[in-house]
């Protein structure tokens, strides 16, 4: 039996390009439309980028704000991934199906709390001055 390399599959090019993006696009339209918790995360983001413009926060702050928002981002379309996956291979409830479910969800949880901690290292200072103002 020939093996086939998974590269010669593979199409290359500027239509593939932007059939990549039209393809990613469609992923986060799907998990903005089904998935409640990116739209809570969704809120909390425009919550974080709006304190960052309050405060005027620095370059720097910048960065690993939306480092953080981008990891939780990130997270949450792999849980969904791994939710949808699950569900193709079985819709029966199996151990092993809500391990993998659990993990993937578990995931998001970690990350969503890292970044918590990472906006109050960042917004915290803010904050500090602000109440200490009154």
């Amino acid at each position: 039996m020939q093996q086939i390399s998974r590269d010669s599959l593979k199409k290359k090019g500027f239509k593939r390009f932007l059939s990549s993006i039209k393809h990613s696009i469609d992923g986060l339209f799907y998990a903005y439309r089904y998935e409640q918790s990116l739209w809570i995360h969704g809120i909390f983001t425009i919550f974080a980028i709006s304190l960052g413009v309050i405060f005027q926060i620095k370059l720097s702050e910048w960065a690993i704000v939306f480092i953080a928002l981008g990891i939780i981002l990130g997270m949450e379309l792999i849980n969904t991934a791994i939710e949808a996956t699950v569900d193709l291979i079985t819709l029966e409830i199996h151990p092993l199906a809500k391990i993998a479910k659990d993990c993937g969800s578990a995931a998001s949880f970690v990350m969503s709390f890292v970044a918590l901690v990472i906006c109050l290292f960042v917004y915290g200072p803010y904050f500090m001055r602000i109440l200490s103002l009154f």
